[in-house]
């Protein structure tokens, strides 16, 4: 146990981050390829036409794992703020850091596709829904968080600052996730629930699921990348900075 605590702190060294990241990037990349071409076979071609939506339910393999992702992302990189603000590691910091825009990106795909979906099946592009509300609140915690951090020139103060305003904003997520139980709202409830059967067929619900860990695979292969970047911007005075540019 104190081995495996040793070995965690150990890779909470940029240094020691760096080529570790690098080695699974590849892994990563490749999974996500996987389950994206699997995903979009299962999805668009193998999964039967909606009875009451036609063909234009097909979007829900795009929006559905978007939206989880969006809320996923935001907890994982308020995990790794908080990380960071409670045991001060530099690579807590930047990994949340790596995680906002691809979390924005996910939260502005889930509000596109389901404007795209809402136009057949509401007549509007938008309506001010509770969980449509709280999704758009969402995509402006993550644009906020970057902002934030964008404004202040020492990375250090800039991670305690971002830290504090992603684990404020975490309340948001029970609030997407429960808003269909808890208000009257336009938007369904949830498709998927882990204590009864799902009520799609099995090769929906299977191309929904590798869809989700297309995001997943993808999401990390990203924030891995950018992390990367992130470590030689910020330790670029370093001597194993030189070295491993060189």
């Amino acid at each position: 146990m104190r081995q495996s605590i040793i070995q965690w702190f150990r890779f909470g060294s940029p240094q020691s981050f760096y080529p570790l990241a690098g080695r699974m990037i590849p892994w990563f990349w490749a999974a996500a390829a996987a389950f994206g071409i699997a995903g979009l076979w299962l999805s668009f071609f193998v999964a039967p036409t909606d009875a009451q939506q036609g063909e234009g339910y097909r979007i829900i393999f795009v929006h559905v794992p978007a939206s989880w992702m969006s809320m996923f992302i935001y907890l994982v990189m308020a995990f790794w703020a908080g990380l960071g603000l409670a045991l001060n590691t530099r690579v807590s910091g930047m990994m949340a850091q790596a995680l906002a825009p691809t979390g924005a990106l996910m939260a502005a795909l889930s509000l596109w596709t389901g404007a795209l979906w809402g136009k057949p099946m509401w007549g509007a592009w938008w309506v001010w829904d509770a969980r449509l509300t709280s999704e758009l609140i969402l995509f402006f915690l993550y644009l906020g968080f970057m902002a934030l951090q964008a404004a202040i020139d020492d990375p250090r103060r800039a991670d305690k600052a971002g830290a504090i305003l992603a684990l404020v904003g975490v309340v948001n997520i029970p609030i997407i996730y429960f808003s269909v139980k808890w208000w009257n709202t336009l938007h369904q409830g949830s498709t998927i629930n882990m204590n009864k059967a799902p009520s799609m067929a099995h090769t929906m619900l299977w191309g929904m699921l590798l869809m989700a860990l297309c995001f997943w695979m993808y999401t990390i292969a990203v924030a891995l990348v950018r992390v990367r970047a992130i470590i030689l911007e910020r330790e670029r005075h370093t001597d194993w900075v030189k070295h491993a540019v060189e």
